[in-house]
Parts: structure tokens; sequence; C-alpha cells
């Protein structure tokens, strides 16, 4: 079984980079997820090569060639080549020399099948012939792929302690490409193993986990890890999954995209408190901390422009999606707030008198405009005259 290079071939610059890496003698090949996801025949943007030529080397061939050679993980063997344009990560063959379940020291090598057998699940450890197609499989990844099976390459209870990430990822690829029931080892030596993610920094964990809940409808995975406590010593705080769900179908019916954030507030107890602690936990930006407790308020206010109206578009769409409101919250799609047609100066200028008569009489203005569905011209005057009167 071969696939079609010319899909990888045709990208700017791919074939000067693989020119410059000298891959007609054998020393190149595509691999992971952009094989895996062609065979599968869904988009994938990112392009990885695996090389048997060392770190060094491959700098000094791309560099040769005028391709930008970024060491972004050099350690490991990583370059990140920019070659018109686009980029693509080539990483040397390597295995594992030692592992804590945090990091690795590797050592390179020039053995396909040991650079295989360090990958995680069968149908991450695809390699292709970048002009040929020719597929190199070593451990039965094209039969997972039509299966839709995920599975980890030797013992998972081993794959699991090299990377404790590797819990969560399982999770993640079973929901986007698995089928049916998971592979029941694979389960078990992640039940089995999720204390592990306690030693996990929380922003690898975060990422992890907003990958997942950006799924299509990562429902059924999220409602397993639940039931079999994956989430309990990381994440005691997710407790209701039907209100994710409920949230998956308001999203499908109003039209509006997955956003992971918002999955994960109705994963949450409706309490702000907890939302922002949750958020510190996960190291989540400011922004982030700050939607994540806005939607667990889950207060919809005087009605969805009112709302819109006072914490933002995107924050009153989190709400009304989380509260089931399919059409309400399409009809926020691209709602700008408009501006109260007066300030304190007009106020002044219509005989109030300056200092905290002005803001009150402002709020007084504004509660009534805003109640009144922000009107405008002579409904709005007729607003400020009852205010002064």
């Amino acid at each position: 079984m071969n696939l079609d290079p010319e899909v990888f071939l045709k990208r700017q610059g791919i074939r000067r980079l693989l020119k410059a890496l000298d891959a007609k003698q054998g020393t190149t090949r595509f691999v992971g997820g952009a094989v895996r996801d062609l065979l599968l025949d869904v988009p994938h943007e990112d392009l990885d090569l695996a090389t048997t030529l060392i770190p060094a080397d491959v700098i000094a061939r791309l560099e040769s060639k005028g391709i930008k050679a970024v060491p972004t993980g050099i350690d490991h063997g990583t370059i990140t080549a920019v070659s018109s344009g686009t980029v693509v990560e080539v990483t040397t063959l390597r295995s594992d020399v030692s592992t804590d379940g945090r990091r690795a020291t590797v050592a390179f090598t020039d053995d396909w099948q040991k650079d295989a057998g360090r990958r995680d699940f069968t149908i991450n450890a695809l390699y292709a012939d970048p002009y040929s197609g020719e597929l190199f499989d070593f451990f039965g990844g094209l039969e997972d792929l039509k299966s839709r099976t995920v599975r980890f390459i030797g013992e998972p209870l081993q794959r699991i302690a090299e990377d404790h990430l590797r819990i969560l990822r399982y999770f993640r690829f079973h929901a986007r490409y698995g089928h049916g029931d998971p592979d029941p080892h694979a389960l078990e030596s992640c039940v089995a193993r999720a204390n592990d993610l306690m030693a996990l920094s929380r922003e690898r964990i975060a990422d992890e986990l907003l990958k997942l809940l950006a799924l299509d409808d990562p429902t059924t995975t999220v409602r397993l890890m639940h039931d079999r406590g994956i989430f309990t010593p990381a994440l005691p705080e997710i407790e209701q999954v039907s209100r994710l769900e409920s949230l998956v179908a308001t999203e499908l019916a109003a039209h509006i995209a997955p956003d992971s954030l918002r999955r994960l507030a109705a994963l949450l107890p409706p309490d702000p408190g907890v939302a922002e602690n949750v958020a510190a936990r996960l190291k989540l930006s400011n922004k982030a901390k700050k939607r994540l407790a806005s939607a667990a308020e889950r207060s919809l206010g005087k009605g969805p422009r009112a709302l819109a109206y006072r914490i933002g578009t995107d924050g009153a769409i989190d709400r009304l999606l989380l509260a089931g409101q399919a059409e309400d919250a399409a009809a926020m799609i691209g709602w700008k707030a408009p501006r109260m047609p007066i300030g304190g100066g007009d106020l002044i200028a219509r005989g109030v008198a300056e200092g905290p008569d002005v803001a009150r009489t402002l709020r007084r203005i504004e509660d009534a405009w805003e109640a009144a569905g922000f009107p405008k011209g002579k409904e709005f005057e007729l607003l400020v005259a009852e205010a002064l009167a």
C-alpha cells in the first residue's frame, strides 16, 4: 500500500527541503500525523520529517541551501526548517536512553524501527517515502487505522511510565480517531496510572485537555474518562458531563463552532470562584481565566442584548449556549454593543450639577436605555427627559 506523496510535494519549498536533505538516497521520510491523516483522508496542516542525518548535519545542509534552520528541540534531535515559507519539523531518528514520565534523554540512531518503537501509538508510527509514497509500518498501524483502533506500541504501562501525558493523549486520539470501545488493555493501563498525571506541569495538562474539548464531539470519551476517574487526580472539580453533552448539542443547533474554554466551563460547577481556581491551577492566561469565570456565572440578565452590552458579545454567547438557548446565541453572532448617545458633559450642559449627580443620572439613563432595547433619536430623548424630570 502506498500513498500519493504529491499531496506533500506540492507544498511550497518541500522539494527544495528534501533535496537539501538528500532524501532520494533514503535519508528522510514523512512521518506521523501527516501520513496518518492522509491515509484517512482528513486535513492535516503540520508536516514532519524523520531523518537518519544527525542534527548538526541537518542544520549545515539546510543553511547551505538558504533554508532557515531553527534548533527548536535540538537536544531531542528536532530542527524547525522554514523553506520558502513552509514550516516543517525535521527530527533525527532516536531511541530513549532514560525517561522519568516528564522528559526523556535520547540517543540518535539510524534504525527506523527503533525510532518507531519509541513513539506512542501505532497509527502515529507510520513513515512514507517522500518520492515513491511507499509506506513503512513496523507495528501494525495500518490495520489499526482500518479498524479505527488507537493502540499503544508495546506495553501500555511502560509507554505511560515514559511520558505520563500519554494518558490524556490516548483519550484524545480515541475521541478523534477511534470507533467503538477503546482497546481494553490501553484503557485499564490509563486508569491504573491516572495518578501519574499529578507529576506533569499543569500547562501540559491544560494543553492536552483543551485539544480534546475542541474536537467536534468528545462527549462519549469525556464521560468515559470521568466515570473511570481519569480527571480525579488533577481536576476533581469536573463533575457534570451531562452539561457538556447539552452544550455540544446547543452549539450544533446554533451552528456555532466548538470552543474548548466554553466546554471546560460546562464541565465545572456554576461557580466563578471554582472556575478561577481551576484556571489558575491550569496556568491559563488572564483573559481565559476571566472568560471561564464569566461563563460560570450563568446569569442571563434582562435578555441577550442587554447581557452582551454588560459582559461582551462573546461572553453572552457562552452563557446563552450553556443555558441551552441556541437561537438567542446564534442571533448574537456579529452583534456589536451600541454606545450610549449621551455623556456627562451633555448632562452638565442640560443643567445637572457637577459631581455625584452626573454619575447617578447617567446610570439611570443607561439602565432605562438598556431595558428599552437601546433606542435612538426621539425615543432616547424621552428616556433622558424622564431621567432629568
